[in-house]
C-alpha cells in the first residue's frame, strides 16, 4: 500500500481504479471495519480510488451510482474521499452507510441521510446461551441433537449448490441470488472466509458463509454473509450453525461477531436529517413487501441473538427516490 497522502488538490485526478488487487485488498485489511467491507470486492463493482487513501465501491444500473457501504479508508480521511467522490458523482446514492457518512453528506451537500435498517453486533467476549431471551437457540440446539445434526468448519465444497438451489425456490425471490447488498456466494477472492456445514447422518444440509471484518490488519469480527439450509430445517438450522460458529470464533480470540443488515427494520422517530416522506414509505415497505423479502422473519431471527443494533443509513439526493430505489432493486435483483 502506498504511503503517499495526496493533498486535496491533487485528488481531482482520481477515481478510475488506480488500484491493483493486492493494493486494494491492503485498504481492506487496514480499514475494512464495516459489515460490508468484505463485499466490496463482489464481482461487477467498480471503484473511486485515491492512493495512499482508500477507496469507494460502487454500481451503477440505469444511469444511476450507487455506494455499497462505507468508504475504506481511516476514519480521519472519510471526508476527504467523500469530497471528491461527490464532485465526480454528485447524484450518487450511498446504500448502507454509518452516520459519521450521513452527517458528512448532508452538512456538506444537503443529502437526506433516511435509515435504511439496522445493524446488530455480539460481544463474544461475554456471548453464552444462557437467558430466558435466548430459549429459542438453546429449543433449536436441542431439536439438531435430537436429528442427529452435527457442525463441522469445512472449506471444500459440499453439496453447497444443491442446497442452494432448493433454498432459493422456497424464498421470495426466486429467480436469482440477490446481489449487491449481499454478496454472491462464488467470489473469486476467498481469502479468510469461514465456512460451517450442518450434517445429518454425514450428509450436508446446510451452511453459512462467514466474511471478515478487518481493524489494522487483525480480524475483529466476523459476519453471516451467505446462509442456506434444507427446506426441512429452515431457522433451526441457522440457530446452530451460528452458535457453533460463535463458540468457534469466541475461543479464538475473535472480539465480535457482526449479524449484518436487518433491512427496514427502524426506530419509528424521524431524524432531522431524514426524508419523512422515505420513512414512511419504508415503514409501508416492512408492513407490505414481504412478498418481496422476508424482511419481518429476518428481523425476528437475528433479534433471538441479543446483539447490540445500531442504525445503517442511505443517503440520497431527492426526498423520494423513486427512480433511484428501483434501479437499486434491479440491481440487487429483488426485481
Amino acid at each position: 500500500m502506498s504511503d503517499r497522502i495526496l493533498a486535496l488538490g491533487e485528488l481531482r485526478d482520481f477515481g478510475g481504479s488506480a488500484f491493483t488487487f493486492p493494493e486494494r485488498v491492503g485498504y481492506l485489511k487496514m480499514y475494512g471495519t464495516h459489515s460490508q467491507s468484505f463485499s466490496t470486492l463482489q464481482p461487477g463493482m467498480q471503484y473511486f480510488d485515491v492512493p495512499g487513501i482508500g477507496y469507494v465501491a460502487y454500481m451503477r444500473k440505469w444511469g444511476g451510482t450507487f455506494v455499497l457501504s462505507d468508504p475504506v479508508c481511516a476514519p480521519e480521511n472519510l471526508k476527504v474521499i467523500l469530497e471528491h467522490f461527490h464532485k465526480r458523482f454528485p447524484n450518487a446514492s450511498y446504500i448502507q452507510v454509518s452516520k459519521p457518512v450521513v452527517n458528512f453528506l448532508n452538512l456538506r451537500f444537503g443529502l437526506y441521510g433516511t435509515q435504511f435498517g439496522s445493524e446488530s453486533r455480539i460481544d463474544l467476549s461475554s456471548w453464552s446461551l444462557s437467558g430466558k431471551k435466548k430459549q429459542i437457540l438453546r429449543t433449536a440446539l436441542n431439536q439438531a441433537e435430537k436429528n442427529n445434526i452435527t457442525v463441522k468448519e469445512r472449506f471444500s465444497d459440499d453439496h453447497t449448490r444443491e442446497i442452494s438451489e432448493a433454498w432459493i425456490r422456497t424464498r421470495k425471490c426466486k429467480s436469482n441470488e440477490i446481489r449487491f447488498l449481499i454478496r454472491p456466494m462464488e467470489m473469486e477472492y476467498r481469502e479468510n472466509e469461514r465456512h460451517f456445514y450442518a450434517y445429518q447422518d454425514g450428509k450436508a444440509v446446510g451452511f453459512i458463509y462467514f466474511d471478515p471484518i478487518y481493524r489494522n490488519n487483525e480480524i475483529i469480527s466476523y459476519v453471516p454473509n451467505i446462509s442456506r439450509a434444507n427446506a426441512d430445517f429452515r431457522q433451526g438450522i441457522f440457530y446452530t450453525l451460528m452458535a457453533h460458529a460463535m463458540d468457534v470464533f469466541k475461543a479464538e480470540g475473535v472480539p465480535y461477531l457482526d449479524l449484518g443488515l436487518i433491512p427496514l427494520s427502524l426506530d419509528p422517530a424521524t431524524e432531522h436529517q431524514e426524508s419523512g416522506l422515505l420513512k414512511r414509505l419504508l415503514h409501508g415497505l416492512y408492513e407490505k413487501g414481504n412478498f418481496l423479502y422476508n424482511f419481518k422473519g429476518l428481523e425476528f431471527t437475528k433479534s433471538r441473538f441479543r446483539g447490540e443494533n445500531f442504525k445503517t443509513y442511505c443517503c440520497h439526493k431527492r426526498a423520494i427516490p423513486a427512480l433511484e430505489f428501483l434501479a437499486m432493486f434491479k440491481l440487487t435483483r429483488l426485481l
